[in-house]
């Protein structure tokens, strides 16, 4: 077993954390192709993703009680199971309707790594650290999105679709590999208990009465609400519209994740002296300038793609400090509950993500207004919620 405090320790939660990013980011240069395919609008192919944002976000009320009650490892495991008998599911759809309902069994295994990998680092780091350390993860985590989308891209000229659901299934075998014979349980003894259906509601209604935890929950829903809704039609815009290849959107694709890169670098390093609490606030108004820009140059008819991406990649930079950040402050003052509380704040981030994201998919009429006119106001509730609702406490 590898040492909790260990740098291959936090890599190996990265890669299970990273089963989320993946199994969104790696097909989305697919997404006009699959139109095509199964001979089907672009809004019906995009409820392969606020579907899979669906039950990705019901799985996490699931997980996050579950694993204060038995155990970190062995509810991850059996969310790895599910999500790998769903991707070979993927792998052999004929239809969308057999996609749709394949990739929502897959959300519903695929969410425990994102939601227990939270949880894992504050029963590892407690609450001052995890900032820090979920900083760093979703450093390594953004080489996933930016990534993904280019393999996405060639494997799709080169081997089709279902090649992406196969490499996700392997992925899926390795990270059961290593979560079996390399990491132990984190949840210590002393906080797992029985918990009936009352008690666990009972948890959530004490955290929603939470100033503090409803603040950075919203900041980090709308932060990743805007990043979802840029996931949900960017394809469609860059293939269709500006007329790019698929294996070029992904390079488009990760010149935006940079910023999203280079905000976890900053949130890490800033961190310890700034904390939670002053980089959210400062990070929220990148957002808000980036939303407020893409706006601007981003509606009617762009005459290059550029002015599109330059905002989003300000928008991704601010979305890289939020999202560790507003985690650690939201998970910091229940470290009795933090799979509870990790599993509710996945829930309203997600649901309010695909229900913005979906909705922004079917109003899409070929230009790019309507996504940035959904970033500009994602940008714009971020910045609301960290500066009207959240509170120093220290």
């Amino acid at each position: 077993m590898l040492e909790p405090r260990s740098l291959a320790a936090t890599l190996a939660i990265a890669a299970l954390v990273a089963l989320g990013p993946l199994s969104t980011d790696m097909y989305l240069p697919s997404l006009p192709e699959l139109s095509r395919v199964f001979a089907t609008d672009s809004g019906r192919v995009q409820l392969t993703l606020s579907l899979f944002l669906a039950g990705f976000a019901i799985a996490q009320l699931i997980y996050g009680p579950l694993s204060d009650r038995y155990g970190r490892k062995p509810v991850l495991m059996g969310g790895l199971v599910l999500f790998l008998l769903a991707t070979i599911g993927c792998a052999l759809a004929t239809d969308i309707d057999t996609l749709i309902a394949f990739r929502f069994l897959q959300a519903l295994g695929g969410s425990a790594g994102p939601v227990l990998g939270r949880a894992m680092v504050r029963d590892i780091h407690g609450p001052r650290e995890s900032g820090r350390v979920l900083s760093h993860i979703g450093s390594a985590m953004a080489l996933a999105p930016a990534v993904a989308p280019v393999v996405g891209g060639f494997m799709l000229v080169w081997l089709g679709w279902a090649s992406i659901f196969w490499f996700l299934a392997v992925f899926a075998l390795l990270a059961m590999t290593v979560l079996h014979r390399l990491i132990g349980e984190t949840a210590p003894e002393a906080h797992r208990h029985p918990r009936s259906i009352g008690r666990i509601l009972s948890d959530f209604g004490v955290l929603l009465r939470d100033r503090q935890y409803v603040a950075y929950t919203l900041a980090c829903t709308f932060s990743f609400a805007g990043l979802f809704v840029f996931l949900s039609v960017s394809s469609f815009v860059v293939i269709d519209y500006f007329g790019y290849a698929p294996e070029q959107y992904g390079l488009w694709f990760m010149f935006v994740v940079s910023g999203y890169l280079a905000g976890t670098l900053i949130g890490g390093r800033l961190s310890r002296s700034l904390g939670h609490f002053r980089l959210v606030r400062g990070a929220a108004l990148l957002c808000l300038l980036g939303g407020a820009l893409i706006l601007v140059l981003g509606s009617g008819h762009p005459s290059h793609l550029l002015l599109v991406m330059l905002p989003m990649m300000l928008y991704m930079l601010g979305v890289g400090i939020v999202m560790p950040q507003a985690m650690a402050g939201a998970l910091a003052d229940y470290p009795q509950m933090a799979g509870s509380a990790s599993g509710l704040m996945g829930f309203i981030q997600m649901t309010s993500a695909g229900l913005l994201g979906s909705l922004a998919g079917h109003l899409h009429q070929g230009t790019p207004t309507v996504m940035v006119a959904f970033i500009a106001a994602c940008g714009l509730a971020c910045s609301a919620s960290a500066w009207l609702l959240l509170r120093r406490m220290s």
